[in-house]
């Protein structure tokens, strides 16, 4: 299989990373992918304005505080609201 550039009209297309909501759920989302020791599969990331709100599911609160933390490092964003559940008790 043999996969082209992609083009609009010849020419590459341009790419923004504007403040769209969208773009800081993404960045965060990636962050929380990338953070050692995290297991993010089970969050969820909701962008209000600047305030992100973590939901979902983590087995430990080492991990839901990890998430925060790394949330709270990513570039945009001025609160975050922590609503994970660890499994442990």
């Amino acid at each position: 299989m043999i996969f082209k550039k992609r083009t609009f009209h010849g020419t590459e297309p341009e790419r923004s990373t504007g403040d769209h909501p969208a773009e800081l759920e993404r960045r965060v989302a990636h962050d929380l992918a990338v953070t050692p020791g995290l297991d993010a599969a089970d969050v969820t990331v909701i962008c209000q304005g600047n305030t992100i709100v973590l939901g979902g599911h983590v087995a430990t609160k080492a991990e839901s505080a990890r998430a925060e933390e790394a949330v709270r490092l990513t570039k945009g964003v001025d609160e975050v609201v922590n609503r994970i559940e660890a499994a442990e008790a």
